[in-house]
């Protein structure tokens, strides 16, 4: 076992953190791209565990097996610090603690590393704030950065930064991985890893929750039930809803989890009357979690509609005749009954119509609702 066995699929990346994480001297910052899925932020935690790792010999740090590794993939090293948000932002005032902490000194590692998750949320503003602290870092603080592209951060942030670029891995690793790390069942595993179009996260929750898989299968199916303006907006309206409930049942399973945990940390039951300074801070943690709803809500509409788009994938797949193999392997007659009243031409028009819906989600305040009714009209 090491850091980076659950890396599947980027052996050139691994290759390039293991030689930064042996040398004397690493690059004082990183930043991590890659499309969603990718493992951007699993990158970035496993460099940071082979940066502080135990083993004497530079060539097998990231072993795994020795606390510093284990407790820096935990989330628990006292030598990194991880930031993440689910806020629209980070603000100033994240940004100046995240360079108050840097300037502090290893207290047991080699290195302090600060981990920024989501480097892409971050305005103009707030990235100033950590220009001079990336630019002259302490001489033993290591940045890592985490955006879905290079073009997410700003130009002057990236310049100073070692570039890590990450891929989609193959579906068949994957599936590997789900079936190493998480003991899935393998034909689960390669199906939930072929509907998430190998995104790692989703593929998980796909292989994991039955409930999952039938929202997403509902979602895939809805163009088959479109007839006329009536149906659209009915079409429409159980997207939403099947969104809603996919973001809920997920809401509800972290939100319960993180709330066991906090009260496990501070030493207080499930039950009874918890304590003013206790019941303090699990109000705070619930507020997050309804910030964080909000927020993410508009992520589970992107994932339904690109899991709508992969209905239109593989019709255009099926009108070219390029043998590729479906995203959606198990509505192949209906996806071929589907292709063969279209052309190409059309098919490509849709899936734009679905992209300029997502576009519209992410960048304006536009109601899910009244967009993705008018989508589903033009998908007539």
């Amino acid at each position: 076992m090491s850091v980076w066995d659950d890396l599947q699929g980027q052996a050139p990346v691994v290759d390039q953190l293991r030689r930064g994480a042996a040398q004397a001297t690493p690059n004082h910052a990183w930043l991590f791209t890659g499309p969603p899925g990718s493992g951007r932020s699993n990158a970035a935690r496993a460099f940071a565990a082979a940066l502080l790792c135990d083993q004497p010999d530079p060539a097998l740090r990231g072993c795994g097996e020795c606390k510093a590794c284990r407790t820096a993939l935990a989330g628990s090293h006292a030598d990194v610090t991880s930031v993440t948000t689910e806020k629209v932002t980070i603000s100033i005032d994240e940004a100046r603690d995240l360079v108050r902490k840097a300037q502090d000194k290893p207290s047991t590692g080699r290195w302090r590393v600060i981990i920024v998750e989501d480097a892409d949320r971050m305005q103009e503003r707030s990235t100033n704030v950590l220009l001079k602290a990336i630019e002259e870092p302490p001489p033993r603080t290591i940045w890592l950065l985490c955006a879905p592209s290079p073009g997410d951060v700003l130009v002057t942030i990236r310049s100073r930064c070692r570039a890590v670029s990450l891929r989609l891995p193959p579906v068949e690793d994957v599936a590997e991985l789900l079936i190493r790390r998480d003991g899935i069942d393998p034909a689960i595993a390669r199906d939930a890893a072929r509907a998430a179009q190998s995104h790692i996260g989703i593929a998980k929750r796909l292989a994991t929750d039955e409930g999952a898989r039938s929202r997403r299968e509902a979602i895939v199916k809805l163009p088959l039930s479109l007839r006329n303006v009536s149906g659209a907006m009915k079409a429409a309206a159980d997207l939403v809803a099947l969104a809603e409930a996919e973001a809920t049942s997920s809401f509800e399973q972290r939100d319960a989890a993180e709330k066991q945990s906090l009260l496990a940390s501070l030493g207080a039951g499930d039950g009874g009357t918890l304590p003013p300074s206790i019941r303090s801070q699990v109000k705070r943690l619930e507020e997050d979690q309804v910030r964080r709803a909000k927020r993410s809500k508009n992520d589970y509409f992107d994932r339904a509609l690109t899991d709508l788009l992969s209905f239109y994938r593989d019709v255009l797949m099926l009108q070219v005749g390029s043998g590729e193999t479906l995203v959606n392997e198990s509505l192949r007659r209906e996806l071929t009954e589907y292709a063969s009243h279209g052309s190409p031409e059309q098919t490509l028009l849709r899936m734009e119509e679905i992209n300029v819906v997502r576009r519209r989600l992410v960048s304006t305040n536009v109601a899910p609702l009244l967009a993705i009714e008018a989508m589903a009209v033009s998908l007539l």
